[in-house]
């Protein structure tokens, strides 16, 4: 779909930023560093490339979309309400008793395909989309966005295998590769590198990009398949936090919330980038 609302995908994404620090402020629940990484890349998939349509949610050829770093799920709603899967005013609800949009992304929000956020699980459920998708010759695409810490899971690795063997052309991989996991960065936990080389090696198809570049990454969306034969995969270098200067690059900001004087000042950083 084309979101003619937010015409500029820069300004969807900076809109996503300020949704999120509302709702993990009013809240006072985490995850803040990796909702603001992803921002970008959620505006250009959901401004431009899914081919979904908020009012027919249950059209059998949709494009399978699973958001498989679920614990950064405010971003995912903010994008979701954005573009019309159910109203903005409902994002005032994230993570309270009785809310549909609970604190790791949740089926139960219109537009989720699946929960997730028990790390590891979106590739495989991804693949297994495209596997029915080719065997029933339907038109859709799945995609999985991943969190680079997902990538020291085995199952994304058995994933990656599984897809590389049935040569699943139609489906896309998308890694957040912000550097930095709950504990520590990722070379310190267990470094991915080479990491292009290795999905290379199991017969994907790869590109590098900014993650950050909207440009970037709608000019690579559009080209999946990459390869045909190939399912693509989409490595996106990010900066967690990115937006707020004080929350760039900053461990502390995976699973901490902003006090009032924080808030405050990420607010104005924000609404400052038009």
């Amino acid at each position: 779909m084309n979101f003619s609302r937010h015409g500029d995908l820069s300004d969807l994404a900076r809109v996503i930023r300020i949704r999120a620090l509302q709702m993990i402020h009013s809240a006072k629940s985490s995850h803040i560093g990796s909702s603001f990484s992803v921002a970008e890349l959620l505006a250009v998939l959901y401004g431009r490339i899914l081919r979904i349509n908020p009012d027919d949610l249950d059209c059998q050829d949709r494009d399978r979309f699973i958001f498989s770093k679920g614990h950064a799920c405010a971003a995912l709603y903010a994008v979701l309400a954005e573009i019309g899967f159910f109203h903005v005013s409902e994002l005032e609800t994230f993570y309270r008793n009785g809310s549909r949009l609970a604190g790791h992304a949740s089926h139960f929000v219109p537009g989720v395909e699946v929960s997730t956020g028990s790390l590891g699980h979106g590739l495989p459920l991804a693949c297994g989309m495209a596997l029915v998708g080719r065997e029933k010759t339907r038109p859709f695409r799945a995609f999985a966005l991943l969190s680079d810490g997902e990538c020291d899971e085995g199952s994304t690795w058995e994933a990656i295998l599984f897809a590389g063997h049935h040569k699943l052309d139609n489906l896309t991989a998308i890694i957040d590769y912000n550097k930095i996991q709950s504990l520590g960065s990722v070379n310190e936990t267990l470094a991915l590198e080479p990491f292009a080389q290795k999905w290379r090696a199991c017969h994907w198809t790869i590109r590098e990009i900014d993650g950050h570049n909207v440009e970037e990454i709608e000019c690579a969306l559009r080209e999946v398949p990459f390869q045909r034969g190939y399912p693509s995969c989409l490595i996106a270098h990010t900066t967690k936090g990115k937006g707020v200067s004080f929350m760039e690059n900053q461990l502390l900001w995976h699973y901490r919330a902003p006090n009032e004087s924080e808030f405050a000042k990420a607010l104005r950083e924000l609404t400052a980038r038009r």
